[in-house]
């Protein structure tokens, strides 16, 4: 049973992101809201929402250990498993504005996120200058892409690659406002539904195995939450926009941080003993180096480098699931 509730949860999870995307980015485009501001928005907040959901789900009913694992293994799993396979399935492309704007980003949110758990907790204080951030992030994000015309093409791309996925995952087309509304609204109720499903099969599922929920959160939740990510990036390798891929799992783990992080430690308590945190955050950090190295200059990411990434991906598997 506990199983089933799952993988309903998952299917719950990917429908209603995608449903979610689609209607409200094609219901921002219907208030002539540019395509540029859609795509680095409205999508970019879209697809993290399953971790988002998941997270205030897991706190909000005592289990903040799932929300930490489920942040801290998805941005392991974004990195290790997803661009690896996009990279495997076709080489990747890093755009210029995505090493010079977005990676250093990432290289930071990943360094503060233990410093700021070294007391064990996540403080108010943290949770609002987070979410503070984060406006401020996007806000500039949008200012500083609106001047290059090579920012309003790739937002285009990747509004269209989200259209392909959400027609891929039966999200009804419409053209009225209200009809729009009406999806992305039923893609939100279909993912809160798919969200505290998830978490209670997966509670109990770590009860009767006697799993740690942290185990859980790092491994079940954190790669079913990272699948609209999966879906992004192989569709767009195989239509031949890898950059979408790439810039996609960028943003998810920077989001995962200044966003689903807070929003989960506000609905409930986050705490975890410094010394259970270190083994995780140091792989979080050693996985992040890997990719900030590869992403650091305008380039493609080679097979054989998604092979390294998949690979340290699979060790720190094999090494959380040994220790448990």
């Amino acid at each position: 049973m506990n199983l089933l509730m799952i993988a309903g949860g998952l299917v719950l999870l990917y429908f209603g992101a995608e449903w979610l995307v689609s209607g409200a980015s094609r219901l921002a485009l219907s208030l002539r809201i540019s395509q540029l501001t859609v795509g680095l928005t409205v999508v970019a907040y879209g697809t993290s929402a399953p971790e988002m959901v998941v997270g205030v789900a897991s706190s909000r009913t005592g289990h903040g250990d799932v929300a930490l694992g489920n942040v801290v293994g998805s941005n392991i799993a974004n990195l290790g498993l997803i661009l690896a396979v996009v990279v495997l399935v076709r080489p990747a492309s890093v755009a210029k504005v995505l090493a010079e704007r977005e990676v250093p980003v990432l290289a930071v949110t990943t360094v503060a996120l233990p410093l700021m758990l070294a007391d064990g907790r996540l403080g108010l204080r943290e949770c609002v200058g987070l979410l503070f951030v984060a406006l401020g992030y996007t806000v500039w994000m949008v200012r500083a892409t609106r001047s290059a015309r090579s920012g309003v093409i790739d937002a285009r791309e990747e509004l269209e690659t989200e259209a392909e996925i959400a027609e891929e995952a039966g999200a009804p087309t419409g053209v009225s406002r209200g009809r729009l509304a009406f999806i992305a609204l039923a893609g939100l109720g279909v993912l809160l539904l798919g969200g505290q499903l998830f978490v209670t099969g997966a509670v109990a599922l770590a009860r009767a195995l006697g799993m740690s929920e942290k185990l859980v959160g790092l491994t079940i939740v954190a790669v079913g939450t990272s699948l609209p990510e999966l879906a992004t990036g192989l569709l767009a390798a195989r239509k031949g926009h890898s950059d979408i891929a790439v810039g996609n799992v960028v943003g998810s783990n920077i989001f995962n941080v200044l966003l689903c992080l807070p929003a989960a430690a506000l609905a409930g308590p986050i705490r975890s003993p410094v010394g259970v945190l270190t083994p995780d955050m140091a792989a979080l950090i050693a996985v992040s180096a890997l990719g900030v190295v590869l992403l650091r200059k305008e380039r493609t990411i080679q097979r054989r480098e998604g092979a390294l990434l998949l690979a340290s991906y699979a060790a720190f598997m094999a090494y959380t699931i040994a220790k448990a």
